[in-house]
């Protein structure tokens, strides 16, 4: 590829220039973008031991579990029970969002506004729930809410109905890529001009008893019970396994004209969207990282950027094995020389790996990045990796100029997404 940015067209050709103007996070590390930000500013972990249920046989006993999360701070009491607690951060997260954005409601409402919110598993705890209630009590005792309080597009059902937006809607049903497929979708579609404002992002709530169960079985998750902390490592040679977390991140999107014309804070623009498949393994990435390349090369002619133009990219980086080998093999031969100029972290070792809502909390971090230009932390970074021999920002977040960034997700069934983001100028 030439050095010089801009020799690349998008493949599809939009006109219409797409912005984030809020960003709403609910994760381990706070509920509230701030709280949020502050704490991964800081490098502080979320992970603890588990509180939610007995965990004492499971393999793994500690997750980025949220502990200050009040639903009735977002959500009226009767609707609470509506709504599976993956919908209740999707709600949640959308409210900080248009908050952080400044817009009237009003100008979520109608057919010119849409929401985008996925997930990877939806209502597993509502669904143990019930079952319980049925083997136990027969099936009259399942409550007619269990349906509407599961399924994974009700988050971005409940939210479309609080602020009566009648455009695109629907969810993205792609494991650890949900999140930015969602955004990605959301941006698209702004772009070419089927809409004027999105919510888009994703939600997971995982931490239940079957939810680690099953990754329990895989041996994907971290034993570290000892020392929850430092248990999330990613990149770190000694790194033995994700740590499963929860909430939600919701980014609002905007058409650059009209957020202009209201006078919005613009945190960041979306440049640029890829999708690819591995078609190689129902858990696990090709070991020559090629979906992962292919996914960001994508990404970058979509932008019409070199890879030279890009300063950062929030890793995949889940703090296992083989996915930070091979996410480090993939930016290396996309980025060549260059790969060893930029710089590479994963927030997962703060906030946990949230699944389908990963993506959306690291977009929504990334644009936060760009805007306050700096690096945040790869913490518990002890022991370096000679595979993973990137600058992982190591522990402590760094100032530094960015222009261009990447966000990336890969996840099971080999399906990958990655958004290019930049600092905003007219």
């Amino acid at each position: 590829m030439s050095s010089e940015p801009g020799n690349y067209k998008p493949i599809i050709p939009f006109n219409r220039r797409v912005v984030i103007t809020g960003v709403g996070l609910v994760t381990s590390l706070g509920t509230g973008t701030q709280k949020t930000w502050q704490a991964a500013l800081a490098g502080r972990s979320g992970v603890s031991a588990v509180g939610r249920f007995d965990a004492s046989r499971h393999a793994t006993r500690i997750a980025a579990e949220i502990r200050d999360f009040d639903p009735l701070a977002y959500i009226d009491r009767k609707e609470v029970r509506k709504m599976d607690l993956f919908i209740q951060y999707a709600v949640a997260a959308a409210v900080e969002a248009v908050a952080d954005a400044g817009i009237p409601e009003a100008a979520l409402e109608g057919d010119r506004a849409g929401v985008l919110v996925g997930s990877g598993i939806g209502g597993i705890g509502t669904i143990e729930e019930w079952h319980k209630v049925m083997q136990e009590r027969g099936p009259d005792r399942v409550s007619p809410f269990f349906l509407i309080a599961t399924i994974i597009n009700e988050a971005a059902g409940q939210i479309s109905i609080r602020y009566r937006s009648r455009g695109p809607n629907g969810a993205s049903v792609t494991a650890c890529a949900a999140g930015t497929h969602s955004i990605g979708e959301a941006y698209r579609l702004i772009a070419r001009g089927d809409a004027d404002v999105m919510l888009a992002g994703g939600a997971e709530a995982p931490i239940t008893p079957l939810g680690m169960a099953g990754f329990c079985a895989m041996k994907a998750m971290s034993e570290r019970n000892g020392e929850p902390e430092r248990a999330s490592r990613p990149f770190d040679k000694d790194r033995d396994g994700f740590v499963i977390g929860e909430g939600a991140g919701i980014v609002l999107l905007e058409e650059l004209g009209a957020a202009l014309r209201r006078g919005a804070r613009i945190t960041a623009e979306v440049v640029g969207y890829g999708m690819s498949g591995d078609a190689f393994h129902p858990a696990a990435p090709a070991e020559d990282g090629d979906g992962a390349f292919r996914v960001m090369k994508r990404t970058l002619e979509d932008a019409g950027l070199a890879p030279q133009d890009v300063q950062y990219i929030n890793a995949h980086g889940t703090s296992t094995q083989l996915n930070d080998r091979v996410e480090t093999i993939a930016v290396k031969r996309l980025f060549g020389d260059h790969a060893y100029r930029l710089g590479l972290s994963s927030t997962k070792s703060m906030t946990g790996h949230l699944l389908g809502a990963a993506g959306g909390v690291e977009a929504g971090l990334t644009a936060l990045c760009l805007e306050r230009q700096v690096m945040l932390p790869t913490i518990n970074h002890e022991t370096p990796d000679p595979l993973c021999d990137l600058d992982c920002v190591p522990n402590a977040a760094r100032p530094a100029e960015i222009v261009h960034a990447l966000s990336n997700s890969f996840g099971f069934g080999g399906t990958n997404a990655c958004l290019a983001l930049r600092r905003y100028r007219e």
